[in-house]
């Protein structure tokens, strides 16, 4: 939304521009995110991705090409561990638990 200044306050807002700065302060004082559209992509974009996915996997396992569904089942399941690891958070154990694979 454009703020256009007519006299002492903001069209289009209700906000005085004596209070503007206050104002968007309140704004973030009430904890508003990002958190809801995060939340809404990963329940409701992801599954349409992962469905998108499946179909294009049986179109083309339906040519016979049954190697490039493999290929591509695989590159899947790495690209579904890095998602799951963004989401949840737990890269840095992710990794901790890799580097105690490695030094043990």
């Amino acid at each position: 939304m454009t703020i256009t200044t007519l006299g002492a306050q903001a069209v289009g807002s209700g906000v005085p521009l004596a209070d503007l700065p206050s104002y968007g302060s309140a704004v973030v004082a009430q904890g508003l995110g990002t958190n809801g559209l995060q939340g809404w992509i990963r329940d409701n974009i992801v599954p349409l991705i992962l469905l998108g996915i499946a179909v294009v996997m049986l179109w083309i396992g339906g040519r016979g090409d049954n190697a490039g569904v493999a290929r591509r089942g695989v590159g899947l399941l790495v690209g579904l561990v890095a998602l799951g690891i963004a989401v949840s958070g737990q890269g840095p154990a992710v990794g901790q638990f890799l580097a105690q694979l490695i030094t043990g």
